[in-house]
């Protein structure tokens, strides 16, 4: 999920969709990773937006994935365009070297929430629109309605803190629990902001963190993102490029850490700790973080978060990553993975 109708971009929760636009931070992007050639993977299809923009730079081919339905209806209008040089695969990225099946030359992840699931009150993502409490970015498994109404005060609190950042999160999981049956997303917009100050002028809404974590719990994010990445480095030929564009703070922190870690630019945290054995670099990094320059951000202030990070996979043999070392955090639920 890269983009809504045609060209848009990841959006906060709750951010009203406008116009159409060019996909965040596609043309450095594109300037990173040149020359574009070979086979290429977008990871997170949405509605096109990437994988159009590399097929126009010069990959002769891609591979589409996305875990959300409704991206491949979108594309129904327009795929034929390109022939066999584009595949669209239903799936999970973090599956994506099995889905593509064969070595890539590039992979693409564009990661969060779309504009077009944000567009649709009943998808349930949005506190700006009242709809069924959904969240389900492949519209099926457990919903957040099923995660709020279930999950114990404890669980909840664990949840908002570890991945929403949300300081009041003992405060607002009392709140959920004792507001249950929670099943629509105004419902739950009132309850967490009840628990919070009146936002100022400029700041964002009360249960934009809460939202974000309550999605993130759902759709596994942190965890398939820390797979996806995995893998990415099993799929990527020797000199195959990975690019990420992330748009929440912990995602970028896992984003950021997994090519350093792979590239042994990671510093030393402790100059007594015992030295450990040297591993060959898995990747070699492209450049520093960017994020949007002042033309982007003017025709599209929602990009103001966005980063993107670049590497070039080596020819080492591939390692499982720790997502401890990564700083995914991670909560561990009943009955649940």
């Amino acid at each position: 999920m890269a983009q809504s109708g045609r060209h848009t971009d990841r959006l906060a929760e709750g951010e009203a969709p406008s116009a159409p636009h060019v996909p965040v931070l596609l043309t450095p992007l594109l300037a990173a990773v040149a020359p574009v050639t070979g086979l290429w993977l977008d990871g997170t299809f949405g509605a096109g937006g990437y994988s159009r923009g590399l097929l126009a730079a010069g990959a002769d081919r891609v591979i589409g994935i996305d875990r959300d339905p409704l991206a491949f209806d979108l594309a129904k209008p327009w795929i034929g365009e390109y022939g066999d040089r584009l595949r669209l695969v239903a799936g999970n990225f973090r599956d994506l070297d099995t889905l593509a099946g064969e070595p890539l030359d590039g992979v693409v992840l564009d990661l969060g929430v779309s504009s077009m699931q944000l567009d649709q009150a009943e998808r349930g993502f949005s506190f700006a629109k009242d709809g069924p409490l959904d969240m389900r970015m492949s519209q099926d498994g457990p919903s957040a309605a099923d995660l709020v109404n279930t999950a114990s005060e404890s669980e909840l609190a664990d949840i908002l803190y570890l991945f929403g950042e949300e300081r009041a999160s003992r405060r607002i999981a009392r709140a959920i629990v004792a507001a249950r049956p929670v099943e629509t997303t105004l419902r739950l917009a009132e309850v967490v902001s009840r628990c919070l100050p009146r936002p100022k002028p400029g700041q964002s809404h009360p249960a934009t963190r809460s939202f974000q974590a309550i999605r993130i719990a759902v759709n596994s994010e942190f965890s398939d993102l820390v797979e996806g990445l995995a893998a990415a480095e099993r799929a990527l030929k020797p000199g195959g490029k990975l690019a990420v564009v992330t748009f929440h703070s912990i995602e970028d922190r896992i984003a950021k850490r997994f090519p350093q870690l792979a590239s042994g630019h990671e510093a030393n945290a402790n100059r007594y700790a015992p030295a450990t054995e040297a591993t060959q670099p898995r990747f070699e990094l492209i450049g520093k973080a960017a994020g949007p320059d002042d033309t982007e951000l003017a025709a599209n202030p929602r990009a103001r978060s966005a980063k993107l990070r670049v590497a070039r996979r080596t020819a080492a043999p591939a390692i499982a990553p720790d997502p401890t070392a990564l700083g995914a955090p991670q909560v561990l639920r009943k009955g649940r993975r």
